[in-house]
């Protein structure tokens, strides 16, 4: 008896005096967004699978026949469903990351107020970002690997590098999360800030950064605000990769520019999660 009680003594002082590390502590805020998903994941799947497939299907193959038609010098002589696919597939991430930031958090601060909750606990708001950071993540790469899959489908997969594309397309995705997400937790009387985003920024990335036609094609005063985009380093990246070999000095040009931002993001997120959740 007294072996069992020192022994429970003991695991008792170990559990007590036991401290989560920092990511354990994010696994933890990720497993409440599991949870949540495990409600919704069906229809997301078929979105998933339903959007590349009609777009690649009404965009590269039924207005990329008009497209060859015409020749495709411009597009590096490729057909334009393989111009299309790898730039659709990155623009697809910055979609999914979009989806999965604005409303979300919005909703878990000011609706359903289940940050508030989770700041209640030992989460700390750091732990709460880097959560749902582990989430949308995950989405990224469910979506991203659905995705691969049906550019296998349609044929358009040129070169192995593009198993790389998964992993830069999820890059890209992140790069736009963090920062949405630093932003969206701010807002605290309404979400009319999000139209803004989604009228002036989301479209005319989706449109403009080189997903649907070459950058090049821009007028020449507005192709630095193209080149400036994260959606552009993400698309051309994983063009470069479908391509084949891609010129060292550029891919690594291009993870830089969306790793420093999504640091800066990270970091931005942090201050701003703690801004609002400890009050």
């Amino acid at each position: 008896m007294t072996a069992a009680v020192g022994a429970g003594g003991v695991a008792g002082a170990r559990e007590v005096g036991w401290v989560a590390g920092p990511w354990e502590m994010a696994v933890r805020a990720f497993r409440w967004w599991l949870v949540n998903y495990r409600r919704t994941w069906r229809g997301s799947i078929y979105s998933s699978v339903l959007n590349p497939v009609l777009f690649l299907g009404a965009m590269g193959v039924g207005l990329g026949s008009l497209v060859d038609h015409h020749g495709t010098a411009r597009l590096g002589g490729l057909s334009y469903l393989a111009f299309l696919a790898p730039g659709l597939m990155a623009a697809s991430a910055m979609q999914t990351a979009v989806g999965e930031s604005l409303y979300p958090v919005y909703s878990a601060v000011k609706w359903q107020q289940t940050y508030q909750a989770a700041a209640a606990t030992p989460l700390r708001p750091t732990d709460i970002f880097r959560g749902h950071l582990m989430f949308t993540s995950m989405r990224l790469i469910m979506n991203m690997v659905i995705f691969l899959a049906i550019m296998g489908a349609f044929g358009v997969i040129r070169s192995p590098w593009m198993l790389a594309g998964v992993p830069v397309a999820v890059l890209t995705g992140l790069a736009f999360a963090a920062p949405l997400d630093a932003f969206a937790v701010t807002r605290k009387k309404n979400d009319q800030a999000f139209n803004v985003i989604f009228r002036f920024g989301m479209i005319p990335l989706f449109l403009f950064s080189g997903t649907f036609f070459p950058v090049s094609q821009l007028p020449a005063w507005i192709r630095p605000v193209a080149y400036a985009t994260p959606l552009w380093h993400g698309v051309a990246l994983c063009r470069a990769l479908n391509a084949g070999a891609p010129d060292l000095l550029g891919a690594l040009g291009h993870a830089c520019y969306l790793v420093a931002l999504l640091a800066l993001s990270l970091a931005a997120g942090q201050v701003t999660y703690r801004r609002r959740l400890y009050v």
